[in-house]
């Protein structure tokens, strides 16, 4: 994708939006471990117990939740370099999706992160929740590995805010840590999740594995490796093609 087709499709996300969101999530938490005990008494047996499993709850669904989000942004976005999103919802729409996905999905992160302070049972600490691998009563090496993936997923979450001071070659660049990221948490999710042994949450790791390692390969064939079927993709979703429609077009200059 061309810089100049990305700048039409959306505006740079403002800091401020990521700032709020990463600022939701961290009050958030620190509200179900401080207030929500208080103002929900029924609750107080389970989060104020000796082994409060509320806390562990709430940081499982999170976590499930937060991974569901990173796969919509990943598919969005190899929607969007593929040129799949023309069909739809379309480019502007699909490139807007893609980024606050991201943004949601680091901000459920932190949240599943943080929310583990409140459990007594493994006993968090920040360092330990901050730190890679300082974790020691719980699988320490795959914990580690998520906080990893998490701190990588703030740094191409961040480059939305400033992609046009840091230029397109380099947000791309960063841009693409999004595959290493999604890999760690899906290997991280299926070596280490509690939940892992459900055949739900199998087939939502089988789903969104495979429709990215698919998506991934189709777009290595229609931009990188064989100009005959780049030039297919681009005939059958170009601007010109049967295809397009007006949701594929930049969004400035329309009337309200």
């Amino acid at each position: 994708m061309e810089p100049k087709e990305l700048d039409q499709m959306s505006a740079e996300m403002a800091l401020s939006t990521m700032v709020g969101l990463l600022l939701s999530a961290v009050v958030g938490a620190f509200l179900a471990i401080l207030v929500l005990p208080a103002w929900l008494p029924a609750l107080a047996g389970s989060l104020q117990g000796p082994a409060p499993k509320a806390y562990w709850y709430l940081a499982r669904a999170s976590g499930l939740v937060a991974y569901v989000l990173l796969w919509l942004s990943i598919v969005l976005g190899l929607m969007i370099t593929g040129r799949i999103a023309r069909l739809w919802p379309g480019g502007p729409v699909a490139f807007d999706l893609h980024q606050h996905t991201a943004l949601l999905s680091l901000s459920l992160s932190l949240f599943h992160a943080l929310i583990l302070l409140g459990d007594r049972y493994i006993s968090f600490t920040p360092a330990r929740i901050f730190i890679p691998f300082a974790s020691v009563d719980y699988r320490p090496f795959w914990v580690g590995w998520g906080q990893l993936g998490l701190y990588l997923l703030a740094l191409v979450t961040l480059s939305f805010c400033v992609r046009r001071r840091i230029g397109h070659t380099t947000w791309r660049r960063i841009h693409y840590l999004s595959f290493v990221v999604f890999l760690m948490v899906t290997v991280r999710g299926l070596m280490s999740g509690t939940d892992t042994a459900r055949a739900g949450v199998r087939v939502m790791y089988q789903t969104a594995g495979w429709s990215v390692l698919g998506l991934g390969i189709y777009r290595a064939l229609a931009v990188w490796m064989f100009p005959a079927f780049r030039k297919w993709t681009s005939a059958l979703f170009g601007k010109g093609s049967a295809f397009s429609n007006e949701r594929s077009r930049p969004l400035q200059g329309r009337s309200p």
